[in-house]
């Protein structure tokens, strides 16, 4: 049996952080569908999955 952990999920600062993309540029980016979207957690909630967001930042480095 194999024991996953449970997917990290990011703010928008972090994701701001680790991206070094402004807010308007990283929703910019989603609306063309060039970055991973947001997960709507409630009405004024959204988060990011880490691991999305990983393999985006490890695309654009290659």
């Amino acid at each position: 049996m194999t024991i996953h952990a449970p997917e990290r999920l990011l703010k928008i600062s972090e994701v701001m952080a680790r991206t070094s993309l402004s807010r308007s540029h990283i929703y910019a980016l989603i609306k063309t569908g060039d970055f991973p979207a947001q997960r709507k957690l409630g009405h004024k909630c959204s988060r990011w999955v880490e691991t999305e967001i990983d393999a985006w930042t490890r695309g654009i480095a290659a």
